[in-house]
């Protein structure tokens, strides 16, 4: 910050007219001129009229007064400076240890209105259990689709000041790959909101911080072995000559782009081989766009599918231990010997826990309590112990799921008291991260000996 010297022969005059002067510039300043501030506390109401949510917006979210912006502003930078503070120095990033991110956040500062945030109650699939259960949606700032509630509040996704403090996250935590949830330019996620337009901030904020990001590309409407050429192509002209953009050293020996391809069970191992397999009428193998392709492994079933279908690994996603045979810490031994006799990459996923009843009231059964780090401990040596390449985390944000490290801060919103990760610090999950992000490269080091 540059400092400036005042003469001390400054005459009262002068004063008086420089504080005149000022005066008339802050007056004239709009809120965009401030920067992009904190804007949490924008207002939106929701009612219920006539059996339909009806949005009130204020008027004009811009006709907010520079003096509230200004408190956004330091609200803001007092929780970036408290951050900073913790962080310390940041340790190396370990390009083996990558974590699901979510960029579908939205707020009326950035976006005109909350975009899942408000996330709605998913009934149950049996209507007797579902009438048994609220409905609706959540009405942010401070109610919002959580049981956690994020220390940067209800934020958009687009705000490159969230970007920059999530940055700053990772490389607290050591992570070295960020995996961007994506749909393709032209689609939109399931809250009807377009993804790919934020990416090449992304990109750019991530390599401010040596951060690499790959791409975990969702179930979208006609996913086949046509569209996901298309799409590769895509992605690997606009953004494979970005530094930022992450490459894998293959068996090999080259440098490719790796894909994690989500719910890709939905499609027959036939169809993927036509893309996948160097036989296949439309193999994307030996070309410009040839890459490291990650299956998703739900059932045991699905192992031989994966292999059939030409993808190059396999991984578990989900947080739960045992809800799935491929997210039950038991069967990744067995899972990483079968991957190792097939030349598969092995990308078992871990969480610190999970818990969605903010949106789906009913699944009381799926939770997995955090018990204050001790579940992601648990988690993180069982995926050390089956010797993996890379380790993939579920996730930095997944709000609706609890299954976040990114910090969290203790708060009561109307009827709800969310939860919290009392008594540790809001950053425990990324010293957690950190030290086992070390200990995996030690360990690595020592498997290679």
């Amino acid at each position: 910050m540059a400092r400036f010297r005042r003469k001390s022969f400054i005459t009262a005059s002068a004063v008086a007219l420089l504080i005149f002067v000022i005066t008339v510039i802050l007056k004239s300043l709009t809120p965009e001129d401030n920067g992009s501030g904190g804007g949490f506390g924008l207002a939106v109401f929701a009612q219920k009229k006539g059996g339909e949510e009806n949005i009130q917006r204020q008027s004009n979210v811009e006709s907010q007064t520079r003096a509230e912006t200004i408190m956004n502003q330091k609200a803001m930078e007092e929780k970036k400076q408290s951050f900073d503070s913790e962080a310390g120095d940041f340790p190396p990033p370990n390009y083996n240890v990558h974590i699901f991110y979510y960029i579908w956040y939205g707020n009326p500062q950035f976006d005109g209105k909350y975009i899942h945030w408000n996330h709605p109650l998913l009934p149950h699939w049996d209507p007797k259990v579902a009438a048994g259960y609220p409905q609706g949606r959540h009405h942010p700032p401070d109610d919002i689709g959580a049981n956690f509630y994020p220390a940067l509040g209800a934020y958009s996704s687009k705000d490159p000041s969230v970007i920059e403090a999530h940055m700053q996250q990772l490389r607290t935590a050591a992570v070295g790959v960020l995996v961007v949830s994506w749909y393709p330019p032209g689609m939109k996620d399931d809250n009807g909101e377009p993804i790919d337009d934020i990416v090449p901030l992304i990109l750019e904020v991530a390599n401010k911080y040596q951060v690499k990001v790959a791409f975990h590309i969702e179930p979208y409407k006609v996913r086949d072995d046509s569209s996901m050429l298309e799409n590769i192509k895509y992605i690997v002209e606009k953004y494979g000559r970005h530094p930022a953009f992450f490459r894998y050293k293959s068996s090999s020996g080259k440098l490719l782009p790796l894909f994690y391809i989500y719910d890709s069970y939905l499609q027959s191992a036939e169809i993927w081989a036509k893309l996948l397999k160097t036989t296949g009428k439309k193999s994307i193998r030996n070309t410009p766009y040839d890459g490291i392709f990650i299956a998703l492994l739900v059932e045991e079933k699905h192992r031989k599918e994966i292999l059939a279908a030409g993808f190059d690994g396999l991984y578990t996603y989900f947080a739960t231990n045992g809800f799935s045979y491929g997210s039950s810490h038991h069967n990744w031994k067995s899972i990483k010997d079968f991957c190792d006799g097939n030349n598969l990459i092995f990308i078992p996923s871990i969480g610190p826990g999970y818990v969605d009843t903010s949106i789906r009231p009913w699944n009381f059964q799926n939770t997995r309590n955090r018990i204050k780090g001790k579940y992601y401990e648990i988690s993180l040596s069982a995926a050390l112990s089956s010797r993996p390449k890379i380790i993939s985390i579920t996730s930095f944000n997944e709000w609706h799921e609890g299954t976040q490290i990114e910090t969290a801060i203790p708060k009561t919103g109307g009827q709800m008291a969310y939860l919290d990760y009392l008594p540790h610090r809001p950053s425990v999950y990324l010293e957690i991260t950190r030290k086992w992000a070390v200990k995996f490269k030690e360990e690595q080091e020592k498997w290679l000996e």
